[in-house]
């Protein structure tokens, strides 16, 4: 500690000499943009300084909180894009200048990063841009006791931060690739001992698993869980090249692949992640990717959940099924998830989880099961929602592709039109709800009237006929999203091409 405090006397005494600005101005001079539990941008935008500043904006927020010391450890993770490793290094410099302990656990998934942080009850960044293209990265930031809030996302972009001098040249850049620290692999080892702990020996003994490995930094762990649970697994479509992955919007590359896979080999289960290993992307022996929101209806369900939170672009089944005491819809992020999650505790619920569109699974508490105990994670997981469709469909005594008959016949499907500028889509959003009515009934024809338009967040319409049209622009790309919902998968499907077709004209036109 005394070497900590020798460090923050001699930074303070350099204070004068030191650039000061704030989160605010560096989110405005740089481009990277900061919201939903942390930075993204960019990778050429995301210079050595800007990565920099945003770990000392964050860092020096929870110390502000009181979550922190100097002197305590930052446990730090990256995914496979080019620009990871640099960008963890610029983070890990901060985190040491600033008087903390960088623990640099390596390339492992998003989940298994926070996992470690709230083991060690320390705080701790993920350098990861997700399902987007490897031209942009992010760095994904949790307090001690996990995701990062809405509340603390003001908080840190108040903070006033100091960048030494001289580190950065005029554009940003560092003298010289910024070295890591030796990897630690004890977040790695947690993570898969969360799973091998808690669920039974054996208990996918019999399962054969194909693993769609592609640039999931997720894979390896993914493929040792299931296998140490005795499932037999099966590696396939491993990629050098980055390849972004999305859960809601699943390319027509990996719909062909995932059949032909089908039609060529056995398996049960079709398994794989977008690129952080956050969000599940999971298909059935048929080879047909199954709904983020069915899956998580589906695992909460096998979870013996009393109440379950999600955001309100997920499928209406959730109410309709009748399984849970207790659902609650929130705006899309899992921010306002874990938020919703918490205040279905405080009134009460017991085993409280949470979902959203994309796959991605939240747990609030620690949940029981046979003396066993799997630790609370109240963030996006992937591995959680593998394992519990496998045992689900086995105790159910069915097939993967039969679990959806278990479920009332509501399908839903979503797009992106990217390059699609998110202030544009927010004018064409408010212009078509100004309209009202006839106005929506005019831009999506053949639907019937309007039945109720819920604005939660973006614009969400159900027409006469119980169809759905979602629109919202994306929060972390320029991007306009269409998320749909009807009777079953063909029409739902014709459905989102017509309001693809909707929003391409939209682009064309401009606003």
């Amino acid at each position: 500690m005394q070497a900590v405090n020798m460090l923050r006397a001699d930074l303070n005494l350099m204070a004068e000499k030191n650039e000061t600005l704030s989160v605010a101005e560096l989110m405005a001079d740089s481009g990277v943009g900061f919201g939903t539990s942390g930075a993204r941008g960019l990778a050429n935008a995301m210079t050595d300084r800007v990565c920099y500043a945003y770990t000392i904006g964050f860092l020096q927020y929870l110390e502000k909180q009181g979550c922190i010391r100097p002197g305590d450890e930052v446990v730090v993770g990256g995914d496979l894009r080019p620009s990871t490793p640099r960008i963890m290094g610029a983070c890990m410099r901060a985190v040491a200048d600033l008087g903390y302990l960088p623990v640099n656990s390596g390339m492992l998934p998003s989940p298994a990063v926070a996992n470690e942080g709230l083991r060690r009850g320390v705080a701790s960044l993920m350098v990861t841009g997700s399902h987007i293209p490897d031209d942009r990265n992010g760095i994904k930031f949790n307090r001690p006791e996990g995701e990062v809030l809405k509340a603390d996302e003001a908080g840190i972009r108040e903070q006033l931060i100091q960048i030494p001098r001289g580190i950065f040249d005029a554009d940003g850049w560092c003298d010289g690739p910024l070295e890591l620290p030796p990897e630690d692999g004890t977040a790695r080892r947690h993570y898969i001992s969360r799973y091998l702990d808690f669920f039974p020996p054996d208990c996918l003994s019999g399962s054969r698993v194909l693993l769609y490995a592609h640039s999931s930094v997720a894979a390896p762990v993914i493929a040792e869980i299931l296998g140490g649970l005795g499932a037999e697994v099966q590696s396939i479509g491993h990629s050098e090249v980055f390849i972004p992955v999305d859960t809601e919007a699943v390319r027509p590359q990996d719909i062909a692949l995932a059949r032909q896979w089908a039609a060529e080999q056995d398996f049960d289960i079709l398994v794989s992640t977008d690129g952080d290993g956050d969000r599940p992307l999971i298909g059935d022996e048929l080879g047909e990717w199954l709904r983020g929101d069915i899956l998580g209806v589906l695992v909460a369900h096998y979870l013996h959940a009393d109440a379950v939170v999600t955001p309100v672009s997920s499928n209406s089944v959730l109410e309709l099924c009748g399984w849970f005491d207790e659902t609650v819809r929130t705006r899309i992020g899992s921010p306002y998830v874990i938020e919703g999650m918490q205040l279905a505790a405080k009134n009460g619920a017991h085993t409280v989880v949470g979902y959203e569109a994309n796959g991605g699974f939240l747990t609030l508490a620690d949940l029981e099961q046979d003396g066993r105990t799997l630790p609370a994670l109240p963030t996006r997981d992937a591995v959680l929602v593998a394992i519990s469709v496998l045992l689900l469909a086995r105790r159910q005594g069915v097939a993967v592709s039969q679990l959806s008959a278990l479920l009332p016949p509501r399908h839903t499907a979503s797009d992106r039109l990217k390059a699609f500028p998110a202030e544009q889509g927010q004018e064409r959003i408010a212009a078509l709800q100004a309209g009202g009515a006839a106005a929506m009934v005019e831009a999506f024809p053949g639907l019937g009237g309007v039945a109720s338009v819920d604005d939660t967040d973006g614009l969400r319409m159900r027409f006469d006929n119980g169809e759905v049209v979602h629109l919202r622009p994306s929060g972390n790309a320029p991007e306009l999203r269409c998320y749909n919902e009807a009777a079953s998968p063909a029409r739902v499907a014709e459905l989102n091409a017509q309001c693809m077709s909707v929003l391409e004209g939209w682009r064309e036109a401009g606003v």
